[in-house]
């Protein structure tokens, strides 16, 4: 099963990390993991006053601090995975490479670091919901 792993490395990636753990159905090497990160983008008007190397070096930091616990994690499983950085609104990046990637199945958290959060869901949780056709696992 091709597995897409969504993470901003808030408390409820933890959990979802912690959830895969427990059930051995979802974790194993005979699944193909991608782990996806989104990484806010520097507003335009900044963006233009910075060189591009040192932005590129921004957005590749931001998303190592993501993916740092996780490879350890996927590590101590066994587990090799690819890792995927954007830069952009996550639940559209998370959509589209579910989409273009043709994956079974999306993994997230249900809130994050999302600067809007909802009751019940967070906003990009709710997004992806409705915007993808993928089946999604949230784990709260």
């Amino acid at each position: 099963m091709k597995i897409l792993v969504a993470a901003d490395g808030s408390a409820y990636t933890k959990r979802m990390l912690g959830y895969l753990t427990a059930h051995d159905e979802l974790l194993g090497s005979h699944h193909d993991y991608t782990v996806i990160t989104a990484v806010m983008a520097v507003p335009p008007h900044a963006a233009s006053a910075l060189d591009r190397e040192l932005l590129k070096s921004y957005y590749a930091d931001e998303a190592d601090k993501v993916f740092k616990p996780i490879r350890s994690f996927l590590a101590k499983q066994g587990i090799a995975a690819n890792y995927v950085s954007k830069v952009g609104p996550a639940a559209d990046l998370i959509c589209k490479q579910a989409s273009a990637g043709r994956f079974d199945m999306i993994i997230m958290g249900s809130h994050g670091y999302g600067t809007l959060t909802n009751l019940v869901l967070g906003s990009v949780a709710s997004k992806v919901l409705a915007g993808c056709k993928t089946p999604v696992l949230i784990v709260r």
